[in-house]
């Protein structure tokens, strides 16, 4: 199979078989579907201004229930329109928070302007459907939103805020993890455990409450920060980039120990396709649709990308143990003097290399593109030629020190930075999949957060990895069994051959 028709199957595939949705323009006219909605402005504004502002929240939530209804017409005439909009509304809520009459009075003024530029022509339409990501600081404002929704015990109306926020975590998570990797991981994961709170038959509003002012502390500290150093940038392509390498050097070194020249070559065949199949895709999110838009199908292809690596993982961790054994080695090389390795083997050592590389590219890409603008070019590059070099320099060391390492110690040692990764892969593809709504999420306390294992409180995600360690232990207990077994066997046979 040649390098361009992989390529080429891999976006068939990602476009069409993890069926991505291009926003399309939704029927009718949104200049008088706001002017409609904004009869309650009108009222609230009216209300705030006699100092009744719990009438006056009354006429806004009439309003934010037709802006749910009537936003995707507004969104796809002018993606500025609705930024300004939903930014307003968001000082709305806050100001309805603080209970100040002249803010609540202000704030509603100013969402009023804004409707009524939209209303009167005053944003320019946009060709094609491209959508404007939004900024942390809206995405702050979407979970205040959200937070009003949950102390109100209004179920539908905040489990719609929540889910939005996930579908826009992408256009954000660049930001967030190029200062902080624990934060990062702590918002994926909070975004799954709140919508699982608020979806369950008994939503746990107060729990959810909590989550999101949480949220809130912690990631508002990052919305001030508004440049990057070239480190930032090292630091994406090191942390991103690392699990990948672990893996193709890990099928690397295997190809080495078997002799099989082939095998090399399907490998950088899935690298390879593996970047450039990231890129384009993160172009076309950046380019062509929104992060928002495309947020829950990213979810999805990591998901499922992660899952469906994890499996091929798993398969590899248990041959290469499996192999541990000098004299099982030198018997499967014997077997396949002729072709090294099946090409069953060889297929699937690529398109391993290619699942590990595309999961990881994707998003460090889409984080380059995000921080582009808050970094100076030079830093930019710079940043990522570090963090190349670091990659580069861990990877010669991985493959010296495994070429070093005789059989059996090679053998296991890679089986278990293996199964590491698959245990990882495991929990961030099940999680993907809980973040985009796909799988359902049952929390709970007892199982604590821990990122090197990709470990989050929930069942879904934890129990398929305690399933995974029970198994190994199962295998290497019988294993050692067997093993046992034959040397007192052999020990019976060798003593009745020298009796006789």
């Amino acid at each position: 199979m040649s390098k361009n028709l992989l390529l080429k199957l891999s976006i068939f595939l990602l476009i069409f078989g993890f069926g991505i949705q291009f926003p399309v323009k939704a029927a009718g006219n949104s200049s008088e579907d706001i002017k409609k909605a904004e009869i309650s402005i009108d009222k609230a504004i009216d209300f705030a201004s006699k100092g009744n502002l719990s009438e006056a929240q009354k006429n806004y939530d009439q309003f934010n229930n037709t802006w749910r209804e009537i936003e995707d017409g507004i969104k796809a005439d002018s993606s500025a329109a609705y930024r300004d909009i939903e930014s307003n509304m968001g000082t709305v809520v806050y100001a309805f928070t603080l209970k100040k009459q002249d803010q609540v009075v202000q704030a509603l003024q100013n969402l009023k302007a804004v409707n009524e530029k939209f209303a009167n022509g005053g944003y320019p339409k946009e060709a094609g459907f491209k959508k404007e990501d939004i900024s942390l600081d809206d995405f702050i404002l979407l979970l205040q939103e959200t937070k009003k929704e949950v102390k109100e015990h209004k179920q539908t109306e905040a489990l719609e805020g929540i889910k939005k926020a996930s579908s826009s975590w992408l256009s954000v998570e660049g930001v967030v993890v190029a200062q902080s990797a624990s934060v990062y991981s702590d918002s994926e994961r909070d975004l799954v455990t709140i919508q699982a709170m608020l979806a369950a038959n008994t939503p746990n509003y107060n729990a959810a409450e909590k989550i999101i002012d949480n949220m809130v502390k912690y990631l508002t500290p990052l919305a001030e920060k508004s440049t990057y150093t070239y480190w930032d940038a090292a630091m994406i392509l090191i942390r991103e980039g690392l699990e990948a390498l672990l893996v193709v050097i890990a099928l690397m070194s295997f190809v080495k120990k078997s002799g099989g020249e082939k095998g090399r070559g399907w490998i950088w065949t899935g690298v390879l396709s593996g970047l450039g199949v990231s890129v384009v895709l993160a172009l076309i999110v950046k380019f062509v649709i929104s992060s928002g838009a495309f947020g829950n199908n990213n979810a999805q292809i990591a998901g499922w990308t992660g899952v469906f690596a994890a499996a091929m993982l798993l398969y590899m961790s248990y041959w290469l143990h499996s192999q541990s054994n000098i004299a099982d080695w030198n018997r499967y090389i014997r077997e396949k003097s002729q072709t090294a390795l099946s090409t069953g083997k060889l297929v699937s050592l690529g398109v391993l290399a290619f699942l590990a590389v595309f999961r990881e590219g994707t998003e460090t890409v889409l984080f380059y593109i995000g921080m582009a603008s808050q970094i100076k070019l030079q830093s930019l590059l710079l940043g990522f030629l570090i963090g190349a070099a670091i990659l580069g320099i861990l990877a010669y060391l991985m493959v010296f020190v495994g070429l070093k390492l005789p059989l059996r110690p090679f053998f296991m040692v890679s089986s278990v930075i293996v199964f590491y990764l698959c245990i990882k892969f495991t929990g961030m593809g099940i999680h993907s999949l809980q973040l985009a709504g796909f799988i359902q999420t049952t929390n709970t306390s007892s199982i604590p957060s821990i990122e090197f294992f990709a470990l989050y409180p929930s069942w879904e995600s934890t129990i398929p990895q305690i399933i995974l360690v029970i198994g190994a232990v199962i295998i290497i207990l019988s294993k050692k069994l067997k093993n046992k077994k034959l040397v007192e066997l052999n020990n019976i046979n060798n003593g009745g051959s020298k009796l006789t």
